[in-house]
């Protein structure tokens, strides 16, 4: 099923979606290992960790779709991304939303920031008008080939502009065509309840731990009406934290080896990208009957080992009995009797061989001095020694 239907299944049916925020294919499978149904590309989380800057809107959209598309094809359940103001006017969100929808995403939020826009949390953000806003939207929803997928329109004139602005927004942008609505940096769980109560499609709540927003629980928002809740911030936030504490614990003693216990085993880490599945699939692919080198090497161990009996035979036993005329003549040696056969020429020889192929103790070696260069065995082929 494709992850734009898996998405709108999730929205028809009862309960909030949780979707942790993911900056890359690691975080995103440690999201989808744990459980939840979704996962959010965070921005602030990509322009982090992704290419070093704040959340300033310096992240381009070709880096934006370049992580939406990585941590889409390292999941299997469907992926919410951060497509910021759409990244210019209305015939670049018709572009936006077509380069998004190849990503394999199942959603985007666009925003009425000006731009440069800004992290939703930081202070001296400025909006668009709702008609610039309006535009915007009906350009995403017209630009989609895709009815399933979903366009959530975000607003940040609730610390701009105020709260009148901001109900009027969320009706003009529902009519122009919204899916969802991201009320953004609400203030207090009265308010929350205050946008649900105002607003008639499926809200999105953003927790971030050090944001304006109350840190209302999951189940709380749920109760309150709300349909979705990202946490964009608690991956990258996190590992900011530990990853500090661990590289100054190793600048401090020296090693890391007190910490092993509170890491990941690597071949765990490889695990969550597939590592089993990706050998298995790749043993699949091999010739049913190709010899491994090992089977190779035991093939040739014994080659030599029958090798060396049959030149045994050949010094003893049959090299006494020659004489000056049967230089030049071809013998077929059977290591097991040690019986052997002497043909004239080595076309000769070749054919009789052929004729007792099936025996593996046969080796055919032409007569020559010191002793032949040349071995070949039933069962083997034929090797110079």
């Amino acid at each position: 099923m494709r992850a734009t239907k898996k998405f709108r299944q999730l929205l028809s049916e009862p309960g909030i979606i949780t979707a942790p925020g993911a900056y890359d294919c690691l975080t995103a499978a440690i999201i989808e290992r744990t459980g939840f149904p979704a996962v959010y590309m965070t921005g602030a989380g990509t322009s982090v960790a992704r290419i070093g800057y704040p959340d300033l809107a310096l992240a381009t959209a070709t880096e934006m779709l370049a992580n939406a598309a990585y941590i889409a094809g390292a999941v299997d359940i469907p992926v919410i991304a951060d497509a910021d103001t759409g990244y210019g006017g209305t015939m670049n969100v018709r572009r936006t939303i077509r380069e998004y929808e190849r990503t394999g995403v199942a959603a985007v939020h666009i925003e009425d920031q000006q731009f440069p826009k800004r992290c939703g949390h930081l202070e001296d953000k400025r909006v668009v008008s709702i008609d610039e806003m309006v535009q915007k939207i009906r350009a995403a929803v017209d630009a989609r080939t895709d009815d399933d997928f979903t366009i959530i329109v975000r607003t940040d004139a609730l610390a701009v502009t105020g709260w009148d602005d901001t109900m009027r927004r969320c009706e003009a942008f529902t009519e122009a065509g919204a899916d969802a609505l991201f009320v953004e940096a609400i203030r207090s769980a009265e308010e929350a309840a205050e946008v649900v109560a105002h607003t008639s499609v499926p809200l999105l709540y953003n927790f971030v731990e050090t944001g304006k927003s109350p840190l209302l629980n999951v189940s709380e928002l749920e109760r309150l009406g709300f349909k979705m809740v990202i946490f964009p911030g608690s991956a990258f936030m996190s590992v900011a934290h530990i990853v500090g504490k661990v590289m100054q614990e190793l600048k401090t003693k020296g090693t890391t080896e007190h910490l092993v216990d509170e890491m990941m085993p690597l071949t765990d880490a490889f695990e969550l990208m597939g590592l089993s599945e990706m050998l298995e699939r790749d043993a699949g692919y091999g010739v049913a009957d190709s010899p491994t080198v090992d089977h190779i090497q035991e093939e040739d161990r014994r080659f030599r080992a029958l090798e060396t009996k049959a030149l045994g035979i050949y010094r003893h036993s049959i090299t006494p009995t020659l004489t000056d005329a049967d230089q030049g003549k071809w013998l077929i040696i059977n290591t097991e009797s040690e019986n052997f056969e002497i043909l004239p020429t080595e076309a000769d020889g070749l054919a009789r061989f052929a004729e007792l192929k099936n025996d593996a103790a046969l080796y055919l070696m032409p007569i020559g001095e010191p002793e032949p260069v040349v071995l070949r065995n039933a069962s083997m082929g034929s090797r110079t020694p």
